[in-house]
């Protein structure tokens, strides 16, 4: 999730749909109840507010949620060196395998309904295709790289790396503020913490913007879950047109082209029978 996270154009959220994680990953994130901050201060006065501190702790899923934010932390330090360089130096076949990757994902999203699907989720997969379509096709916006701008960033963005074809990356691309924070990142992973104050101000926002989201997603996957899930597949459809406008803009050599394509839809197809594998196993188990 964090490999995707960091890259304009592909979603984490995609990434935890195809893992079979993504109702986990929103539920484990609207456990996250922080009263039990200001229930463990009024605890030093009333020692009664411990018991309410811990029990609103231990109500959070930290045994999912440690790991996962614990791997996206390791590949955005890992990538924040190497992403540039695919970006710029390889931007077709990089591109190549983003198509692959969410087309697949698309596939494999669709076939891993439950429901057989029927007009009403076709009509909802066809209005994210639109909002998918038009998000990606938007234009960077010029602002300052102050820190409420970079806390506001944090808030949009955080939210679009958990909906799958919405990559938040992209969104902070559009909100002008990527190659700064990927520089940020980049002079953190140098032991360069000069302006680290940003990286706060933007998990901080991140903080702020995903508790919230997670609560309003979860209701709608719980309440409406075929018809958010073709929702959710119409995003990541209407999110091809930025890979493809990068390929056909870009034409390079058509065999590695396809071979970057089919590199992408092989990630998929193994993480895919990873999924298989451990539903199986739970199964027999």
């Amino acid at each position: 999730m964090g490999a995707a996270d960091i890259i304009p154009g592909v979603s984490g959220g995609t990434v935890a749909l195809i893992t079979g994680i993504y109702e986990r990953l929103i539920d484990a994130i609207k456990s996250v109840n922080l009263l039990f901050v200001p229930y463990f201060f009024r605890g030093l006065v009333d020692r009664r507010y411990f018991k309410k501190s811990k029990e609103n702790f231990n109500e959070i899923d930290l045994k999912f949620l440690i790991p996962i934010l614990s791997g996206i932390a390791v590949a955005f330090l890992l990538l924040a060196n190497i992403i540039g360089f695919f970006r710029d130096g390889y931007p077709t076949y990089t591109s190549a395998f983003f198509f692959g990757l969410i087309l697949s994902s698309s596939v494999f999203v669709y076939i891993s309904f439950e429901k057989r699907i029927d007009i009403k989720s076709f009509l909802f997969i066809a209005i994210g295709i639109v909002v998918g379509f038009v998000i990606v096709g938007l234009e960077e916006i010029q602002t300052n790289h102050t820190l409420i701008i970079i806390f506001l960033c944090g808030t949009i963005t955080i939210c679009a790396m958990i909906l799958p074809g919405i990559s938040g990356a992209f969104v902070l691309w559009i909100l002008g503020q990527y190659d700064f924070m990927l520089g940020v990142l980049i002079n953190v992973t140098h032991l360069n913490f000069s302006k680290i104050h940003f990286t706060f101000a933007y998990v901080l926002g991140g903080i702020v913007g995903i508790l919230t989201f997670s609560r309003i997603l979860s209701y709608l996957i719980k309440k409406y879950r075929v018809s958010t899930i073709s929702f959710l597949l119409g995003l990541m459809l209407g999110a091809l047109r930025m890979p493809g406008v990068k390929i056909m803009n870009n034409p390079e050599n058509m065999i590695l082209t396809v071979f970057s394509a089919l590199i992408g839809i092989t990630t998929v197809l193994l993480m895919g029978y990873y999924k298989y594998y451990l539903d199986n196993k739970s199964i027999s188990a």
